[in-house]
């Protein structure tokens, strides 16, 4: 059965039945699988590694903080909603990045409610743990999202959003964003005087289709306004009552 061992000191990994590698040789690509069930994790590395996935995995959440400062994970996949939470809150002196894209592993029982509570907590999506087939067509959907059939820039006013490093500039100025504020600019950004609908925003940014009562949207909206607002940019992220938003008035 396949699966790493760590050796934090000195900084490499060691992969079953092949050589040792540096950490930094697969970072650029690899999943951080944060699991603490033994045999879940082997489950998943082994069928993740056999879809063409580098993997690292992790089976505690300090562990797996080390591991994403240093290998800078493409994605990161957990059943710990508390690792979501310090992942995007940051600790002081660490310089993961909190913009990396997670997958929140649920129970198939668990209150759907949890789910959306999951989403605002800074999860990019969520899929029950034993649903591998999901949980593949999700990674991919994720980092084509990521990668694939946007343009580098987009400019809309004093706004530049730029895809390849994840940023949003306010003339020239960086702002610091969770993962789904850069996203709800992106998209927003994309046709900045269109009217997005709530139900398009929520479909699109935060994978929820069903008719569900939430004020995501509404909440990360609103901190995206007082965040470009405060770096100079004015009039931006309208609300259109009953409707939903643009970026641009």
């Amino acid at each position: 059965m396949s699966h790493i061992r760590l050796e934090l000191d000195p900084k490499d990994i060691w992969y079953a039945g092949s050589a040792r590698t540096s950490l930094d040789t697969v970072a650029r690509n690899a999943v951080l699988l944060a699991e603490q069930e033994p045999e879940h994790r082997d489950y998943l590395e082994r069928h993740l590694r056999d879809d063409g996935f580098d993997v690292v995995g992790a089976g505690w959440n300090a562990q797996a903080l080390d591991l994403i400062e240093r290998v800078s994970p493409a994605v990161v996949i957990t059943a710990e909603p508390e690792l979501c939470r310090r992942l995007r809150a940051g600790e002081p002196g660490r310089t993961w990045d909190r913009n990396v894209l997670v997958i929140l592993l649920t129970d198939p029982t668990g209150d759907p409610v949890d789910r959306v509570r999951a989403l605002e907590s800074g999860a990019d999506d969520v899929v029950e743990r034993h649903l591998y087939l999901e949980l593949h067509a999700r990674l991919r959907a994720l980092l084509r999202r990521a990668t694939i059939g946007q343009s580098d820039f987009l400019e809309a006013g004093d706004v530049t959003v730029d895809h390849r490093s994840r940023q949003v500039r306010v003339t020239g100025l960086p702002i610091h964003l969770s993962t789904r504020e850069f996203e709800l600019a992106a998209k927003l950004a994309s046709e900045p005087r269109r009217v997005f609908t709530k139900a398009e925003l929520l479909r699109d940014i935060w994978g929820i289709r069903s008719e569900i009562r939430t004020r995501t949207v509404d909440s990360h909206a609103s901190r995206l306004r007082r965040k470009l607002e405060a770096a100079g940019a004015e009039q931006v992220v309208v609300n259109v009552w009953g409707v939903g938003y643009r970026l641009l008035q």
